[in-house]
């Protein structure tokens, strides 16, 4: 009965948020219903109490200061006009003819800097609507075309991505976000040239079927007219601040420190910093990007006030969000039978635990609907193990971090999950328009990338 009930209840969480009831009240009712379904109804209150919310609040604790600066900065972006600045830059650079390339390449370079994806849809989608438009391609294949340059490659796979996906593993395994770069390009690679390749297909074979971009009634018309745009260059400066300082950190300056004072009971009984590195390296880099986009547009600001307490209360829902499923995650893997579910994952190819670990990622992140809900519930249930298993059998904890990442942005984006649905919201579209778009580049591609990745780290390891 434990084990159904933990299938129940992850069951009603997939449906249930896909429904549209926020996962910030489904979270802990469920697991609580996993919990009586499990025979302990003795154990309800204190179960929400010291297991729930102790797990939800370490979380916050953990990552709160990314989830924070990542909504900030991406807010700075946005409101300076530097997002658009770079968008508009890559469309002439590329040329209006190759719209999709210009559009995922567009996305793929503000979310490698650090901008969220959702300023990044709203950013771009008035661009692309344009160029598609001109073309006369087919306005649903918008979504997928922003999907794949933000949703895959530069937030699982491309080495020093600041995304949150890219910053979870790092406690767990003492990496950085540069785990594997040489196997994150391969993957990043693959990923951007499958998608482009098909996007590119599709577009021409539904061209040649007689459909065209389409009228869309209450379609915007773009970006007002007296919208700020500083140049190119002074937009790109804070991307280029957040990559290079996020390396410079986690390579050179933080692991040369003396983090012996760790040790004291104060700042947790750490023997070293290696779990911390990943973490601090990017919150100095966000945060160093974000006084130099306040000062580099000062003239610029028409609220600064404003646009700081917005991108500041940004950050709230999404990690609170996340947080509950975590906290969602540590409750499951109390019960008596998860001990079922663990075992017959960790059975999965035995002797190689990059395989068990994709799985665990993959359909935790399905059902989660949410790639960074989805792996830090089977890393803080399972990433023990994993490393145990790993160094076992000579297998580098950067592979660990990179399959990790890459695995939790495949299944995540399930129809439920919520960028998706956001996304499809912000270009007017529906699900049965445009989620077969979306789901080939941030679904099928990712698994194949992430099958290379794998085989390739199997016969070569970490590279």
């Amino acid at each position: 009965m434990g084990t159904l009930g933990i299938l129940l209840s992850l069951a009603l969480l997939m449906y249930l948020a896909y429904r549209g009831i926020s996962v910030l009240l489904l979270a802990p009712l469920l697991a609580l219903f996993a919990l009586l379904m499990s025979g302990e109804a003795a154990m309800l209150l204190p179960t929400y109490t010291q297991v729930f919310m102790k797990a939800m609040g370490g979380y916050v604790v953990q990552f709160f200061p990314l989830f924070l600066l990542g909504a900030l900065f991406g807010k700075l972006m946005d409101d300076s006009g530097s997002a658009r600045t770079i968008a508009h830059a890559i469309v002439e650079k590329v040329g209006s003819q190759r719209a999709i390339l210009a559009i995922v390449l567009a996305c793929g370079i503000l979310t490698y800097g650090g901008v969220s994806l959702f300023v990044v849809a709203f950013a771009v989608f008035p661009i692309g609507a344009a160029l598609f438009r001109e073309a006369g391609i087919p306005k649903r294949l918008i979504p997928g075309a922003i999907a794949l340059g933000s949703f895959t490659f530069t937030m699982t796979a491309l080495p020093g991505t600041p995304a949150i996906q890219n910053a979870i593993p790092s406690p767990f395994f003492g990496t950085d976000a540069f785990a594997a770069p040489g196997l994150g390009l391969i993957g990043g690679l693959i990923m951007f040239a499958l998608g482009t390749w098909w996007l590119s297909g599709q577009a021409k074979k539904l061209m040649a079927a007689g459909e065209g971009y389409g009228h869309h009634v209450g379609e915007p018309d773009g970006e007002p007219a007296d919208a700020p745009r500083p140049g190119f260059w002074i937009a790109l400066l804070p991307i280029l601040v957040v990559i290079v300082l996020n390396f410079v950190m986690a390579k050179q300056v933080l692991p040369g420190l003396d983090t012996s004072y760790l040790a004291k009971p104060e700042f947790g009984g750490l023997q070293d910093a290696r779990s911390l590195i990943g973490i601090w390296s990017i919150i100095v880099a966000l945060s160093a990007a974000v006084l130099l986009m306040v000062a580099l547009h000062w003239s610029r600001w028409v609220n600064l006030m404003k646009t700081i307490n917005e991108g500041s209360f940004g950050s709230m829902l999404p990690i609170l969000n996340t947080a509950t499923e975590v906290g969602y995650g540590t409750v499951i893997a109390s019960l008596a039978g998860f001990v079922v579910i663990r075992d017959l994952v960790l059975g999965i190819a035995p002797g190689n635990p990059l395989i068990s670990e994709a799985v665990a990622v993959n359909v935790l992140a399905g059902i989660t609907g949410s790639a960074s809900g989805g792996m830090s519930i089977a890393l803080k249930t399972l990433g023990a193990e994993y490393l145990a298993m790993a160094t076992a059998a000579s297998i580098s904890p950067e592979l660990l971090h990179r399959v990790a990442a890459m695995a939790s942005g495949c299944m995540d984006s399930l129809p439920h999950n919520g960028a998706v649905i956001s996304l499809l919201a912000i270009c007017r579209l529906t699900h049965r328009e445009s989620y077969g778009f979306i789901a080939m580049n941030t679904v099928v591609f990712p698994l194949v990338a992430l099958a290379v990745v794998i085989t390739l780290g199997t016969l070569f390891g970490s590279f």
